[in-house]
């Protein structure tokens, strides 16, 4: 677990926030600081789980390597979820939704006419 909170601190959103909003702005009060350190963000990795799902979702029923991929993917990072920091794990969720749909139309033979 505490691989999954270095990695989510490594890529967390809270020092650019920092960055955007208290480095030109000096006249910024300390309840105001406070306040923009407590809105909730949105994970990186659920943001990047969803946009594979999508590739999945796309490409999976011809290649079935990017479903299997990306819902180790998502399986994997899911740990680094924080309830407390971040908004909510939907982002994990429609991913894994969306490579299983392009791995259930690769392993059934069907293929959309989405990449056609």
């Amino acid at each position: 677990m505490t691989f999954f909170n270095r990695v989510s601190d490594f890529f967390g959103m809270t020092k650019l926030k920092e960055r955007l909003f208290f480095e030109d702005h000096e006249g910024i009060s300390e309840a105001d600081r406070e306040y923009i350190n407590r809105i909730k963000g949105q994970n990186p990795f659920g943001i990047i789980s969803m946009f594979m799902g999508g590739v999945s979702f796309a490409f999976g029923p011809i290649y079935v390597a990017f479903p299997i991929i990306t819902i180790i993917f998502c399986i994997l990072t899911y740990g680094t979820f924080d309830r407390d920091q971040e908004d909510n794990p939907w982002t994990f969720i429609i991913g894994v939704s969306l490579a299983l749909i392009g791995l259930f139309m690769n392993l059934g033979g069907v293929v959309h006419e989405l990449i056609v």
